[in-house]
């Protein structure tokens, strides 16, 4: 696909900067949307969506995770994981089967059409941020990586 300036809504707008760190709040805006866009077009052909790419990839990384354990990587709610959680299930790319030892409690693992999927879409993402890498070099990415970190551990 080639790429313009304006492609797919990706052009920056000329906002006014209302405060000194407007600019890298836009560059974190449009940044993650030009990072996930080949993503998300791809999943959209899945019918599927963002949350349920996150799922997705949250269990690929921890097969037989819990539910609660999941929401809490996530930070969402029981209810904000509930459908797309469901969809995934209902199109079997997440099996879900009791834990053995906390019969309440669920483990959800990726079918193989699941991993496929997730891959997929994760590839679209490191593609992207490969280039960028590539582009900006060693230093760069290590400035970003650290920023990026300090972010994360707002949470």
């Amino acid at each position: 696909m080639a790429k313009t300036p304006q492609a797919a809504g990706l052009h920056r707008a000329a906002l006014p900067k209302l405060h000194d760190l407007d600019a890298a709040l836009e560059l974190m805006y449009y940044g993650w949307r030009g990072m996930t866009l080949e993503a998300d077009a791809y999943l959209a052909k899945q019918g599927l969506s963002r949350p349920h790419h996150r799922i997705l990839y949250v269990v690929a990384r921890r097969p037989d995770i819990a539910i609660g354990s999941l929401i809490e990587i996530l930070g969402i709610s029981k209810q904000a994981l509930n459908r797309p959680l469901n969809l995934l299930l209902e199109r079997k790319l997440v099996t879900s089967k009791r834990s053995p030892e906390q019969h309440r409690s669920k483990l959800l693992r990726l079918t193989a059409a699941g991993q496929r999927i997730e891959q997929r879409a994760s590839d679209h993402e490191r593609k992207v941020l490969r280039e960028a890498f590539d582009r900006v070099g060693a230093p760069g990415t290590v400035a970003w990586m650290g920023v990026m970190e300090a972010i994360a551990d707002n949470n």
